[in-house]
Formats: structure tokens, C-alpha cells, sequence
């Protein structure tokens, strides 16, 4: 597993305690990411992950909210609305090409959430990234991924 992979779900797991247990709860995420069997590279670029998309949570769900139809974001299972976030994140300041973050957006809901995850989160992003790349003026490149494309090789 690549180091941004493995960055990208100790980020994940930490939004999901913080989503859980509120911001009072920011400490004890960073304590646990301190506490991973992780290079100390690996564990910069999480915690900075984190802390970013965290901060960038308002932005992230005012986006997602437009893109995630008939759908609630409080009513999205935690591990969903929190990959969503994440990848948002990613797509907002452009932290990865977009088919990069959506592929690891779907590798994720595959390793952490249901079965009709990947396909969900696939929809959303694509949406997502394609506004945000209208908003800057780029070209409109299929930017989509098939939630059965995104492979677990690494």
C-alpha cells in the first residue's frame, strides 16, 4: 500500500472520530495518529490532511450538498459523508489530479464502507470535481472513474 494511501485513511479514520465525537476530540485523533505504525513521513502527510480537510468541513459540505441529491449529508453513513469530505478536500485545492482522488475516494469506501458505497461516492465526486473545474476555467476532461476501475493493486 503507497504512503498516500495509507496517509489518506489515517486522515479518513480521524475525520470519523471527530465527526463522532465533535471537535473537543481533536487531541485524541492526533494521539492516535501519532500512535500508528506509520513512517514518519506517512504520519506528517495525515495529520496534515486531516487538519486541513477538518478546517475545510463547511466548504466541503456547502459543495457536497449541491452534488449528493436527495440525500441529507447527516443522514449519509459516517464512513461515506467523511470519505466525501475528504476527497472534496482534495478536489477544492487540487492535492491530486481529480481521477486520482476519486480513485482513492472509491478504494476507500471499498475498504471501510458498504458495498453500493463505491458507486455513490463515485457519482458525487465526479459531480463535484467537474464543478470545480468549470469554476476555474479548465476544460471538462472526463474526470470519472467506474467504481469497478478502481483496483486495490498498488
Amino acid at each position: 500500500m503507497n504512503p498516500h494511501h495509507r496517509a489518506r485513511r489515517l486522515a479518513l479514520q480521524g475525520l470519523c472520530c471527530l465527526d463522532a465525537q465533535g471537535p473537543g476530540g481533536v487531541e485524541l485523533v492526533h494521539e492516535f495518529v501519532a500512535d500508528s505504525r506509520e513512517p514518519p513521513e506517512t504520519l506528517r502527510a495525515a495529520r496534515s490532511l486531516l487538519d486541513e480537510a477538518h478546517a475545510d468541513w463547511p466548504a466541503c459540505d456547502g459543495i457536497l450538498v449541491r452534488h449528493a441529491h436527495h440525500w441529507d449529508l447527516s443522514r449519509l453513513a459516517l464512513v461515506d459523508r467523511n470519505i466525501l469530505r475528504l476527497a472534496a478536500h482534495e478536489l477544492r485545492f487540487a492535492k491530486a489530479p481529480p481521477k486520482v482522488v476519486i480513485t482513492e475516494a472509491i478504494r476507500l469506501a471499498r475498504e471501510f464502507s458498504t458495498a453500493e458505497s463505491p458507486r455513490f461516492i463515485n457519482g458525487v465526486l465526479d459531480a463535484v470535481a467537474k464543478e470545480i473545474l468549470a469554476a476555474d476555467g479548465a476544460d471538462e476532461e472526463k474526470i470519472s472513474r467506474d467504481a469497478g476501475d478502481a483496483g486495490d493493486a498498488d
